[in-house]
């Protein structure tokens, strides 16, 4: 058997796998329904729960029983308790509340299309971005600040900070890099680049975390905008993912010509081995990007080497996170 193939397979594995669909849409209708949250501390009934979110009482039932017997709900008397964990992290006003889990929903709904984006070769879905607290673009920002929070603070430990005053977190959605960047570094001030769309979300997390005064914000579209100038360091989390090829070499040159002399980029995304099958989460997330964006993917070391080096840069070395990404760093020469 080929090693890129040997994953042991049996029947029951692929069943297990094929309808493992069923417990996540379970959830996610939960989820969406805010079922966690109407019960909260206390204790009720279907027929309760059904009124409250006017939905059917027999069909709410069946739900809060398939959520009870995944463990994420407690039945007594007829009566729905939430789990320590659930009222934790899936009751609206928690400090832990896992409110990008909105996300996933739409990331449902994007990978439905799989099979016609792939006769495609690009996405197929309509994507409209609105302006109230329940819009996909809201659940997005607040999904890569959840995932973000930990991992940007052990991202930013692990980055020597002489002699970098100003950085740019490009496409930094919620400023949830650029905020754990200012902690680290007393000295630094950051700005966050985003979409005209984006950017009032930014800067409400920056005022939350009360850091206006040490990261400001710029709107724009980075293929077409400019993103500023003399900058120490430029950061790109998850941003190439979402271009193509070409714009993603358009952009790199974009980012040199933004920094200053012996200045520092940081990419930092899934990195596909050779083969573009390994990691395998990084081939499952190349067709994440076919169902939701135009041209995006995932890209090899090579690749984006190729682009540092064009745009200039030099001694590009490779670092692993320890997070499940990969950074290829390079130094802008003077």
């Amino acid at each position: 058997m080929n090693a890129l193939t040997s994953k042991e397979w049996t029947p029951a594995t692929l069943r297990e796998m094929v309808y493992s669909f069923q417990k996540s849409r379970t959830i996610l209708t939960a989820y969406e329904l805010e079922l966690f949250t109407k019960i909260g501390d206390g204790e009720k009934t279907s027929t309760e729960i059904a009124s409250v979110i006017g939905s059917n009482r027999r069909a709410t039932d069946r739900l809060l029983n398939a959520i009870t017997g995944m463990g994420l709900l407690e039945k007594r008397d007829d009566k729905f308790i939430n789990t320590a964990f659930s009222k934790k992290y899936l009751v609206v006003g928690s400090p832990d509340y896992l409110g990008g889990m909105g996300h996933a929903e739409m990331l449902w709904r994007t990978w439905s299309t799989l099979t016609a984006a792939v006769i495609a070769g690009t996405s197929v879905v309509e994507r409209r971005f609105h302006h109230d607290d329940h819009d996909p673009l809201r659940s997005f920002i607040a999904a890569m600040h959840d995932r973000g929070r930990i991992a940007a603070t052990q991202i930013a430990a692990q980055i020597s900070w002489n002699g970098i005053h100003r950085v740019l977190d490009l496409g930094g959605g919620s400023g949830v890099y650029a905020m754990a960047f200012v902690h680290s570094s007393e000295n630094l001030h950051a700005t966050v680049y985003d979409l005209p769309v984006v950017i009032p979300i930014t800067q409400e997390y920056i005022s939350k975390e009360n850091l206006s005064t040490r990261i400001d914000t710029m709107a724009g579209d980075y293929h077409h905008d400019a993103i500023g100038t003399n900058y120490d360091l430029i950061f790109l989390s998850a941003v190439i993912h979402s271009n193509s090829l070409e714009e993603n070499k358009h952009l790199i040159k974009k980012c040199a010509l933004s920094l200053n002399a012996s200045g520092r980029i940081i990419v930092q995304d899934f990195v596909m081995d050779e083969n573009r099958v390994t990691p395998d989460h990084g081939a499952l997330f190349a067709l994440n990007m076919l169902v939701a964006t135009n041209e995006g993917d995932t890209y090899t070391e090579r690749e984006i080497t190729e682009w540092l080096h064009m745009a200039g840069f030099k001694d590009v070395v490779r670092k692993e996170t320890g997070l499940g990404t990969t950074q290829i760093i390079g130094t802008k020469s003077k």
